[in-house]
């Protein structure tokens, strides 16, 4: 069907399009909403390219479009474009849980039909979604004879930046995304040295020196924000971006499987969405929802059972070298009678887990994750070994049904771990034993690892197999009830909203870098949500109290405040929340755990009050179902004055401000646990002003005072 919006006369359209096409003559499309506008193009070659404007300024120059497919290793040029399709899409939508109770989704789309006149069976259809703050493109394979089962050899998508920009980026690595993020200039990134230097637990293989991972953020000279990712990542690999330092180009570097093919196809087929968000505010970037638009609906129709929530568990203490995810030190440590010698430190025993049960009833918090419960922990990192884990297995001083009754005697839901060693197939191998397991014991929630290399042997985290099996899990999750927080994966490309009990990911550096490394620094949680937080919400395990004199390597400390710590509660967007510290470390300051307590993890809006990527965020948000609003607000090694207007309050209404800020002399690194409460009366009209200490930060209860 055609669309011939933009041109006068039908009859002659259909004529000069006709013609046009036959002699290859450039010709281009364009589509546009608000100040974004997006020029598709095909030259005389037959090459189809685009480019991206927004308000008039360049964002992406022309950049190449095609496929580099093993039975046509020429599937970007020598097209015809045959047809071109227009439709306007305007509706409103509300997630089963997430930022907003409600999103809307407006965008204008062009798909341009394109076939190789040499070989009318070879058909390519590209589809361009404009939204008001970027652009959303993919690639679609019709249903063709010649054309069904195919290998995709590499892409030819290209992003020609307009100019030199600041960026913010990680390397290009197959297998990890566990890495600090540096700024610099497009010309000047080169990873070598930062892959070699890693701590990343995960294996590490970064073969291009000039490759990024996506999301990759950036900053224009003459103040544009821009951001590249995907959307919808299914049955394809993960798309990372080399950059020309010289060209300041960026283009399409797909995750290889073992023998180096990007991804088997089977057609109709169409790779995910490559996102292009813009805006000349930092804040839109934050709140845009074209990420989420671009997937589809959810698969699951009954989704009542899927419940955000905070936990406590038995993790940080194993992080820290307190205790041990491993019940003997040494796998084959037996006694006389062949039994496991207990090395005493084992963290995951019933009295200990019981102490988390019953701290997590005493102050609200609705789950227990415990770590290092099943046998295996003895041998389990580097072997490359398949079968280390089954998943149902307790260690002897884990009882599993006492654990459980004790549990839900006190309204406290348990939380499963299953860690793979990245034994993909061993796992999937399990998977109903596993989730069997957890229904009949009461776990709703499981949070999954890929520590490790993966096997099948030669593929990545980051590759098709690996793509498709997350997407297993989580259905094979949802068909149980059971939701689902996965660690190491791929970084998340909006697939929530089609499997909402996905509720989070790990997926980057998160807070656990501060126990066993070199830690995180200060800047790191202000980049974090223009990064990795674009596709989805990450697990990254906030609310650590002691911030030094919690390892035995000295110096060794976390890079926040106390107070930075509450306020990434709301600044790193989870449904899925982790108070991460030790009982004992929140008992000693109950003022303080106060607000964990009460900062709720489902919002109904959500507003940026202030941002700039590596520098500082403040956002508020407003519980779901409730008038009460959160806020909060971090900085780097920078300390700073934020200004925070209230405007969003409801007018001609009253609020009490609880406010938990630095103490004045309060520094990440000299004095990070040092802070104040505060209470104030304020209203819409309140421009709150809060000093934040170097690595610092303030956490905001905002609730209506009820009149007398």
């Amino acid at each position: 069907m055609f669309s011939f919006k933009s041109i006068g006369c039908p009859l002659f359209a259909v004529l000069l399009l006709h013609i046009s096409s036959i002699a290859r003559a450039q010709s281009s499309e364009t589509a546009s909403l608000d100040k974004v506008k997006l020029t598709f193009t095909l030259d005389k070659e037959g090459r189809p390219g685009y480019e991206v404007s927004f308000g008039g300024k360049a964002v992406i120059r022309p950049s190449t479009l095609g496929m580099v497919l093993q039975a046509d290793s020429l599937f970007y040029r020598g097209f015809e474009m045959t047809g071109v399709e227009r439709r306007e899409v305007d509706t409103t939508w509300e997630p089963v849980w997430g930022e907003s109770s409600r999103i809307r989704d407006h965008y204008r789309q062009l798909t341009v039909h394109l076939r190789k006149p040499g070989s009318p069976t070879r058909r390519l259809d590209i589809a361009f979604r404009v939204f008001a703050d970027g652009v959303g493109f993919r690639y679609e394979f019709p249903k063709q004879p010649g054309l069904t089962y195919f290998a995709v050899s590499d892409e030819r998508t290209q992003f020609r930046m307009a100019g030199d920009h600041k960026a913010f980026w990680i390397p290009g690595d197959y297998d990890s995304n566990e890495y600090p993020y540096t700024t610099s200039l497009l010309s000047q990134i080169d990873n070598r040295d930062l892959v070699e230097k890693s701590t990343a637990i995960a294996v590490r293989v970064a073969p291009d020196p000039y490759a990024v991972q996506t999301p990759l953020m950036m900053k224009t000279d003459d103040g544009l924000y821009i951001n590249i990712h995907e959307a919808a990542l299914v049955d394809y690999s993960a798309m990372q971006l080399h950059v020309d330092r010289a060209g300041l180009i960026l283009s399409s570097s797909l995750v290889p499987d073992a023998v180096g093919t990007k991804a088997y196809v089977h057609a109709p087929f169409h790779t995910p969405w490559r996102t292009i968000l813009v805006s000349d505010r930092a804040a839109d970037i934050l709140t845009s929802k074209t990420i989420l638009n671009l997937n589809e609906p959810s698969k699951i129709e009954n989704t009542s059972w899927i419940k955000p929530m905070k936990f406590v568990g038995v993790w940080w203490e194993m992080q820290t070298g307190k205790s041990t995810w491993s019940y003997s030190d040494f796998p084959d440590s037996l006694d006389p009678k062949g039994r496991p010698v207990p090395n005493g430190r084992h963290g995951a025993n019933t009295a200990n887990v019981k102490r988390y049960i019953d701290f997590a009833a005493a102050h609200g918090i609705g789950g227990v994750l415990v770590e290092g419960w099943n046998t295996g922990w003895e041998d389990w990192f580097g072997n490359w070994k398949e079968n280390v884990f089954d998943f149902v297995t307790p260690y002897p001083d884990f009882d599993v049904r006492s654990v459980t009754e004790y549990a839900a005697s006190k309204g406290v839901k348990m939380i499963m771990h299953n860690e793979t060693s990245g034994s993909a197939t061993n796992y999937e191998r399990q998977m109903d034993t596993a989730f069997r397991f957890m229904v009949r014991f009461g776990y709703g929630s499981v949070k999954t690892g890929y520590v490790g290399k993966i096997i099948p042997r030669g593929e990545h985290h980051d590759g098709q197999w690996m793509i498709n099996h997350y997407v297993r899990v989580a259905a094979k999750a949802a068909q149980y009830h059971v939701m689902l927080d996965v660690h190491e994966p791929v970084r998340p490309t909006g697939l929530q909203r089609t499997y909402p009990n996905w509720l989070a990911c790990e997926a980057a550096r998160g807070n656990e870098y501060n126990a066993f490394s070199d830690g995180n620094a200060p800047g790191h949680e202000t980049i974090l949500p223009f990064t990795r937080l674009m596709g989805g919400p990450m697990d990254y395990t906030p609310g650590i109290f002691k911030l030094k004199g919690y390892s035995g390597v000295p110096g060794r400390q976390v890079h926040t405040t106390l107070a930075k710590q509450l306020a990434l509660y709301v600044t790193l967007y989870s449904p899925l929340q982790m108070a991460a510290d030790l009982p004992e470390n929140y008992d000693a300051h109950p003022d303080a755990f106060r607000w964990i307590e009460e900062v709720p993890v489902d919002w109904d809006d959500t507003r940026v009050l202030e941002a700039e990527p590596g520098d500082y965020i403040s956002i508020a948000r407003k519980g779901k179902g409730a008038p009460n609003w959160f806020i909060g607000a971090i900085t780097d090694e920078q300390g700073r004055v934020a200004s925070l207007p209230l405007a969003f309050l409801e007018k001609s209404t009253k609020y009490e401000a609880t406010i938990y800020r630095d103490a004045p002399g309060a520094d990440w690194k000299t004095n990070p646990e040092a802070y104040l409460i505060e209470k104030k009366i304020v209203d819409s009209r309140t421009i709150l002003s809060l000093p934040l200490a170097p690595g610092g930060g303030a956490a905001v209860s905002l609730k209506p005072v009820k009149a007398s």
